[in-house]
């Protein structure tokens, strides 16, 4: 059974969400032959403050822009 881990910062609404995963398992299917029953999906928000790049956290880097 695959797993597929998305990672990514709140705000995405429960209708984006749904269309990533639908998206993400067609693109699977089409890609190995595998069942779609067969593809698990996590979606995991990460808040901004929890979340860096180059030692600055994303909440920080928005708050400079």
């Amino acid at each position: 059974m695959p797993l597929i881990h998305v990672q990514q910062t709140p705000g995405k609404t429960a209708e984006q969400k749904s269309e990533l995963v639908r998206e993400l398992t067609d693109a699977y299917v089409r890609a190995t032959g595998a069942k779609p029953e067969s593809v698990w999906i996590t979606v995991q928000e990460i808040a901004p403050d929890s979340w860096s790049i180059a030692g600055e956290t994303l909440a920080a880097r928005a708050a400079r822009s």
